[in-house]
């Protein structure tokens, strides 16, 4: 969803009235460089091992970092021409033909790679560098915007987001513009194969990440600017509350290592429209335990702020590299 910000953010400005971190807190900033003309890494993690970033980027190319540069692990559109795709379409009519990945993560149990591709929909890639088609709708309707993604690593099972269920990725500012609430909240299950809807009536469904204990899900709103709480167990199981609304848009959101906290990519606008990019860690209940501008590193928008170990990562999809903190 941070691709909405490359065509519209000089629309909505806005001001954070949050206590900002010191920006002692961040040091060593890095940039992992991307392939040639590539662009976009818009989510990351890591594998079992801890190897990585992996990341998905405009060429419809999932790719993961050795050390000293990136290399190919997955593609999505069996479609796909390398002459083609040559990573500088990333709104353009080429989609359909190249991919573009957005959401990832592994169930490591299996070392699967599951995938959220804004034009091909749900999918997992195994051993083969083609990844295999897992979904394209649910419960009769088309999947139009795929988008975050978080595997629940207690079963296995599959949480994702379409951001809308009318406009595709390229139309979404215009979603954005008619505030558009048709994005949907959704469930791959590995065993039956089928996908379920949880939350319809979403406005820029974007991030998702369920809790520790697998007893809830936080979803982000890109439109209304706000994260909503679904439970999945105990006395509120299978209803939704929203925990936090932003100043900016939120994008995707991240477990921290802790486990009780989460970290949530957010983009606000100042009073002359320059970009502020945010790192917003929050509890499960939307309280701010950590705000952090990125402004002196990112003049654009940022799609997600993710911690592993000591060291934070951060995806934009306008940058040409991924952002690394020691």
């Amino acid at each position: 969803m941070g691709i909405i910000n490359i065509m519209i953010a000089f629309l909505f400005l806005s001001f954070s009235i949050h206590i900002v971190i010191p920006q002692s807190t961040l040091n060593n900033f890095q940039r992992l460089y991307l392939p040639s003309t590539s662009v976009g890494p818009e989510a990351i993690i890591f594998d079992s091992l801890g190897r990585g970033p992996y990341t998905g980027i405009s060429d419809g190319r999932i790719i993961t970092y050795n050390g000293s540069s990136f290399t190919e692990v997955y593609i999505t559109s069996p479609n796909r021409s390398r002459l083609v795709c040559d990573g500088r379409n990333a709104l353009g009519l080429l989609g359909p033909i190249c991919g573009r990945p957005l959401g990832i993560d592994f169930y490591y149990k299996e070392n699967l790679l599951y995938i959220a591709d804004a034009y091909k929909g749900l999918l997992v890639g195994a051993n083969e560098t083609l990844a295999v088609q897992l979904a394209t709708e649910a419960e009769g309707v088309p999947f139009k915007s795929p988008d975050g993604l978080n595997v629940d690593q207690l079963t296995g099972e599959v949480y994702f987001t379409d951001a809308s269920s009318v406009y595709q990725i390229s139309e979404l500012p215009v979603a954005v513009l008619l505030n558009d609430s048709t994005g949907r909240l959704l469930k791959y299950n590995p065993v039956s194969k089928n996908v379920t809807v949880l939350l319809r009536g979403l406005g820029g469904a974007a991030g998702v990440a369920i809790s520790n204990d697998s007893s809830y899900i936080l979803v982000s709103e890109y439109i209304p600017k706000r994260i909503q709480k679904y439970w999945l167990k105990g006395p509120m199981a299978f209803k939704s509350e929203v925990i936090i609304n932003f100043d900016g848009r939120p994008d995707n959101i991240r477990k921290s290592p802790r486990g009780d906290s989460f970290w949530v990519a957010v983009t606000t606008t100042n009073l002359v429209g320059g970009t502020i990019p945010k790192a917003i860690e929050i509890n499960g209940n939307g309280v701010i335990l950590r705000n952090i501008s990125l402004d002196r590193y990112y003049s654009t928008s940022i799609s997600e702020f993710s911690q592993h170990g000591e060291q934070f990562y951060v995806g934009s999809l306008q940058a040409r590299f991924v952002g690394k903190f020691n």
